[in-house]
């Protein structure tokens, strides 16, 4: 009886593992393909996103939201990121971000 129990205790633990185990590499993927959508709305926009990657990461992450506002679910899905939604909100995003740069480094007259 103690043998069962231990094995049923081993199968749970190591079911428990790869549960998180899995979830932090679907994470990690869906902050990589985020990345990816921020970059190239980076890429598309003149002008450059700040903070770097993790300024397309959140381009990317952020775009996904307003583009799924905007457009709904549509076109294919890559770890929980609409491609082509996420696309056309992180453009939208890195515009806006590089208007209000140029409205802020404008002199202002005194």
């Amino acid at each position: 009886m103690p043998v069962i129990l231990g094995l049923l205790l081993v199968v749970v633990a190591v079911m428990i593992f790869f549960s998180l185990a899995m979830n932090l590499v679907h994470l990690l993927l869906m902050l990589f393909i985020a990345g990816l959508v921020g970059a190239l709305a980076d890429a598309v926009v003149p002008g450059r996103l700040p903070y770097g990657w993790l300024g397309a990461i959140l381009a990317g992450l952020v775009g996904s939201w307003l583009g799924t506002l905007l457009l709904g679910q549509m076109g294919p899905s890559l770890f929980g990121i609409p491609l082509l939604p996420a696309f056309v909100g992180a453009v939208v995003l890195a515009f806006g971000a590089a208007v209000v740069g140029k409205m802020l480094a404008r002199p202002r007259p005194v």
